[in-house]
């Protein structure tokens, strides 16, 4: 009995000794000297940190393959993780950039699908993509397991990099079909912006775009045509900008904006919880590439394809 009590008591310490030994395997594996680092995130999930020469930095977690944090050379941070966010995988990261995938929204599956509540695998690291100035990378990867089937019964691989390029963070997502069957899916990066004050945050760029407000009702949105030149915030926001173009910018209400451009994401949802998140509404703003106007069809063997660049400007 009592070897069995003290078995239970260092399980704990046997796990902490586990995870290490896996961090240290991949860091040991993938890191690169100066810029790809694989280290402890909080509540001990591995995460790869990212750090280009000229001072920028990114933070991303292999659960959910979440980009928790982007920093500019003067250290400012980018992104919001809002401060109910869990480590301890019970539930989706809350903020940084996660993933919906292969659903955006509610649907037949849980809402916003089952990427971002899964552990990614490295499968590359480079800090050699320009030899004067080494942009920092890694790619990610997931493909489908019992766990996914349950829910979305075929077989795919989700290639996924993130890339520091000079003060630049860049996305790029690949969805392969491995199967022998066409499937369809619909997506999202899930950004998270930190913002002065919700309250003087504006989005440029969706003037005469179709959209479909979910806020009066998410299960029968209601369409419009948005004829403001700037978006603001004066109470909840949930909108899906349909066939949306491939440049739109935040202003966070500091002088600055954050730029974001794509390609192959089509459209964009603007999204801001307002005092029904009472503790942090004021600080963030989420302004998302998705694929859900139309969803993506991948025939056997092809791969659809969606990057996201962002930067910081001053206005």
């Amino acid at each position: 009995m009592l070897r069995k009590i003290l078995e239970k008591r260092s399980s704990p310490l046997r796990a902490a000794a586990v995870a290490e030994q896996s961090v240290s395997s991949l860091q040991e594996k993938y890191g690169i000297a100066e810029h790809v680092e694989i280290t402890e995130g909080q509540g001990g999930l591995p995460k790869v940190v990212l750090k280009h020469s000229c001072g920028s930095k990114a933070e991303v977690y292999l659960y959910g393959a979440v980009v928790a944090s982007w920093t500019q050379p003067s250290g400012d941070e980018v992104l919001y993780v809002r401060p109910d966010a869990k480590f301890d995988k019970s539930k989706p990261i809350s903020g940084g950039i996660p993933h919906c995938f292969p659903q955006f929204g509610p649907g037949a599956m849980q809402q916003h699908g089952f990427a971002r509540n899964l552990d990614w695998d490295i499968s590359t690291s480079s800090a050699d993509l320009q030899p004067d100035e080494k942009d920092p990378s890694v790619e990610l990867t997931l493909t489908d397991n019992e766990y996914t089937r349950a829910m979305w019964p075929h077989a795919f691989k989700a290639v996924y990099t993130v890339t520091l390029h000079g003060e630049q963070l860049r996305t790029d997502l690949r969805i392969l079909n491995t199967g022998d069957q066409p499937f369809d899916f619909t997506a999202a990066l899930h950004s998270y912006f930190e913002v002065l004050d919700i309250e003087v945050a504006k989005v440029r760029g969706l003037q005469g775009l179709t959209f479909l407000d979910k806020v009066p009702n998410p299960e029968k949105p209601v369409e419009g045509t948005e004829q403001r030149d700037a978006v603001e915030f004066k109470g909840p926001v949930d909108s899906v900008y349909l066939k949306a173009k491939d440049y739109v910018e935040l202003d966070v209400g500091t002088g600055a904006a954050i730029a974001i451009s794509s390609s192959g994401w089509e459209d964009v949802v603007v999204w801001s919880p307002w005092d029904a998140m009472k503790d942090c509404y004021k600080s963030f703003c989420c302004v998302e590439n998705a694929k859900f106007g139309e969803p993506a069809t991948v025939q056997p063997g092809d791969s659809w394809r969606a990057t996201q660049d962002l930067a910081v400007i001053d206005l």
